[in-house]
């Protein structure tokens, strides 16, 4: 049996890269929670204010349905997400303490996210509901104010990247091929928006009851959303901070946000932009504080919190996507990813044993062909160069494995005299191999043994019987042994042809 590999960028990751998920997953879970705990704290306040003016009574409405949308969409990835881990084989247990570990038994298991998003079309329904919420809480806001705060709605999803891509849809694009370990952040990010768009449908309904309601809110807490939390080396790291169901900065309570001790300036909708060169790898810790004027104590109110990101090296994948070796005479395809680096920027070639020749395909992945096997300790190299890395990998180089010659669909023992008569000839089959390659026979010598009687003896060119060889067969009948001696076969890359197995057949 041939081992086949399946490689894609994130496929073949560092323990480094799957901490900087679980450091992301963790990341998010608190932000959902830090904008969950918000948001239920306005339903009551927008219904309190809703009581000043009869034509408020419509807002109060709303509430509900837009805590109920939040719900049954954040339920509805949370699903995803349960039945993903538990089909993964769920959490890990310590041996030791008997107690159940952060980690996952299959982190880095790419086939159940492929199963259950893309093959099983649970992705597309995914993108098909976060587009229906987002219409739905958009339908909260008022006619006359869609075109202006529609946009601020966050749940949505990016249906240009995956068609610019080449990829085959949206769900490929995002969890094809994706561990498990991965695809996790990316729903999180999902739930993220749900609690984003609810908390932007409360604050419009809040200020819609009055821009100084009775009821100001007293906890408040720190988001930071970024952009990405796993920077390669030299890039630039970039979040808002922002306090969550609070309001901008031209408002009365005076906002002011700063990072490690430098004020930032601040934006209408009260967001402040941090940017930082990623420098040294590793994780990075900065803390954010932000102050307002609780516009009813008249007093400064000081929140404070901690946030971290990781900094890593690029790095390179190359897989052949089919076999663990090159093999003569077929195209061998082949997956190369460089971390962090655009694909123009990737340099591929070859080197070393087994003459071979790479091109890159028009959809991005590569296709090599070989012309000579390796011996002991050689090995053919692709070569990856990019800016900031060099890497290479080896492979073998083998001819096609040896096909079997078959008649009817046998490759020996019993067989009536109809059905051996009624075959035109042997042919070849490769069996077990992944690739689009076919084998012919070149000839063989075909010998009648009737019984009580000398054998009789043809030669043939081909797989399809001759003149001689098509009369022994005619006269075959019960007690007779055929022989398929000789039988010799030429694949693709070969130079000659290869001896092959022999056939005996006994006629019934």
């Amino acid at each position: 049996m041939y081992l086949v590999l399946t490689a894609l960028l994130a496929l073949n990751v560092s323990a480094e890269i799957f901490n900087a998920f679980k450091t992301v997953d963790k990341s998010m879970v608190k932000s959902n929670q830090a904008l969950d705990d918000s948001n239920k704290r306005l339903p009551e306040a927008i219904k309190a204010g809703a009581k000043k003016k009869n034509s408020f009574a419509v807002y109060a409405e709303r509430v509900d349905p837009a805590t109920r949308y939040s719900n049954e969409m954040y339920s509805y990835i949370q699903n995803i997400i349960d039945t993903m881990i538990i089909t993964s084989g769920g959490y890990l247990v310590d041996s030791e303490t008997g107690q159940v570990t952060e980690k996952l038994k299959g982190e880095k298991d790419k086939s159940v996210t492929t199963r259950l998003l893309v093959l099983s079309g649970k992705g597309e329904e995914l993108k098909g509901k976060l587009i229906e919420y987002h219409d739905k809480f958009v339908s909260l806001l008022d006619s006359a104010d869609v075109a202006q705060y529609a946009s601020d709605i966050a749940l949505g999803v990016d249906d240009e990247t995956w068609k610019k891509k080449k990829k085959k849809d949206w769900s490929t694009m995002n969890f094809g091929h994706m561990p498990v370990q991965a695809a996790l952040p990316i729903l999180r990010k999902f739930q993220n928006d749900v609690k984003n768009s609810e908390a932007t449908i409360l604050n419009y309904l809040a200020n819609k009851v009055g821009t100084n309601p009775d009821v100001v809110l007293d906890k408040f807490t720190v988001v930071s959303a970024a952009k990405k939390s796993y920077v390669i080396k030299g890039e630039t790291y970039e979040a808002d901070i922002f306090l969550t169901a609070f309001a901008g900065a031209d408002s009365k309570t005076g906002i002011t946000i700063s990072v490690d001790g430098r004020q930032l300036p601040v934006d209408a909708e009260g967001r402040a932009k941090y940017s930082a060169t990623a420098g040294a790898v590793g994780v990075r810790k900065y803390s954010a504080s932000i102050s307002m004027l609780n516009p009813v104590t008249d007093s400064v109110q000081t929140f404070k919190n901690e946030f971290e990101y990781e900094v890593g090296e690029r790095s390179v994948s190359v897989s052949a996507d089919k076999m663990n070796v090159f093999y003569i005479g077929v195209d061998n395809p082949v997956t190369v990813s460089a971390a962090g680096v655009p694909s123009n920027q990737v340099n591929v070639s070859m080197s070393g044993a087994g003459g071979g020749k790479i091109t890159r395909n028009s959809n991005g992945t590569f296709n090599v062909v070989v012309e000579t096997p390796t011996r002991k300790d050689e090995y053919a190299y692709v070569n990856v160069s990019a800016p900031g890395l060099s890497e290479k990998r080896d492979f073998r180089v083998k001819n096609i494995p040896n096909p079997v010659a078959k008649l009817s669909s046998s490759m020996g023992g019993v067989m009536s005299s109809g059905e051996f008569k009624a075959q035109r000839g042997l042919f070849a089959v490769l069996e077990n191999f992944d690739f689009d390659a076919k084998c012919e026979i070149l000839g063989y010598t075909l010998v009648r043994v009737p019984r009580r009687q000398d054998p009789q003896m043809e030669p043939n060119k081909g797989g399809p019987y001759n003149g001689g060889p098509k009369g022994l067969v005619d006269q075959a009948k019960a007690g007779d042994t055929f022989y398929f001696e000789n039988v010799k076969a030429k694949c693709p890359g070969d130079r000659a042809g290869r001896d092959i197995n022999q056939l005996v057949f006994k006629i019934n």
